[in-house]
């Protein structure tokens, strides 16, 4: 496919698919012919009528194209973050020109939402890159590439350019980007490890809470697990996700029969005097690895985080 001259408004694309993208999804071909725009950036734009194909106005993302299809983007000037710069003080484990991996602590929002309008990791990098993160996340979440749960603790890569927040979106897209979790779960698998392949949606009955569903229904989600330590009626478990959806570790864990300590969803209440008596009132998980290739100067990076203090010292407890 050849991407067209870009018209005298800079936020408008025009370009020709090629016959390569037959039969693709809309946002799948546009992603692949537009690689400054990732394909959740792309799927809204559809989704808001920001895309005419042939003339017409196509507002399904799934829709397929023949491959022959003259496309124009529209792409709306861009708005002043909503968000405010906060000198929240970060943990950076790595920092380039083109972005950055932080390593989060529990209880810090990764992005603005309704009832979290601050005090969040974007108001930190707000303040910390001072103007140089990604738009493509949109004013809500510039430089967001991936998230981690609020109260889940370890290891993010955030992009401060566009060029490198497409980079870095295909590699999740692709499930090219390792991510290992540390959890400390309820009771020990047998066997000590496994893999567990199960569709995940958000669930009827709670739209806060993850369900295991079946196919077609939601989405695909693989965790690979083995345990690293037993503990007394728990387990420290390594969890290696070869997808990425959300609260995919401590679904897929519960889903097994190990949920983790301290979680208020899938938790079951399993070993909750000792959480309380530690005061530990989350779930027991951390993003303790990340590797990926850099998307400018293609160097394999790869990061360690340590399990922070109130992890640290529920295992210690469980292991006397």
């Amino acid at each position: 496919m050849t991407e067209g001259d870009i018209a005298e408004d800079a936020a408008s694309r025009e370009l020709v698919l090629g016959p390569e993208v037959s039969g693709w999804r809309l946002d799948r071909a546009l992603a692949a012919s537009v690689p400054t725009l990732s394909r959740e950036r792309l799927k809204a734009l559809i989704s808001d009528g920001k895309v005419t194909v042939s003339g017409a106005l196509w507002r399904d993302p799934a829709l397929k194209v023949r491959g022959t299809e003259a496309v124009t983007v529209s792409i709306p000037a861009a708005r002043a973050a909503e968000a405010v710069a906060e000198d929240i003080p970060l943990s950076i484990a790595f920092e380039d020109e083109h972005l950055l991996v932080v390593d989060k602590p529990a209880g810090l929002v990764v992005h603005p939402a309704a009832g979290n309008l601050d005090g969040t990791l974007v108001n930190a990098l707000l303040h910390h890159c001072r103007g140089s993160l990604s738009g493509i996340g949109g004013v809500a979440r510039p430089g967001i590439v991936h998230r981690i749960d609020k109260d889940t603790s370890g290891l993010l890569v955030v992009a401060k350019t566009d060029r490198a927040h497409a980079g870095l979106a295909a590699q999740f897209e692709k499930h090219s980007i390792g991510r290992r979790y540390a959890a400390v779960a309820a009771g020990i698998p047998a066997p000590p490890a496994g893999r567990i392949e199960t569709n995940l949606a958000r669930s009827d009955a709670n739209r806060q809470k993850i369900a295991v569903v079946v196919p077609p229904k939601g989405k695909r989600a693989i965790t690979h697990f083995r345990l690293v330590q037993p503990l007394k009626g728990a387990s420290l478990i390594e969890c290696r996700l070869e997808t990425g959806r959300t609260h995919q570790v401590r679904v897929h864990m519960a889903h097994i029969g190990h949920p983790l300590l301290g979680d208020p969803f899938y938790g079951q209440g399993r070993l909750s005097d000792i959480c309380q008596e530690l005061g530990f009132r989350r779930q027991a998980l951390h993003a303790a690895a990340l590797i990926f290739q850099h998307p400018i100067t293609q160097e394999k990076l790869a990061f360690e985080s340590a399990p922070p203090s109130d992890i640290q010292e529920l295992v210690s407890r469980l292991a006397r």
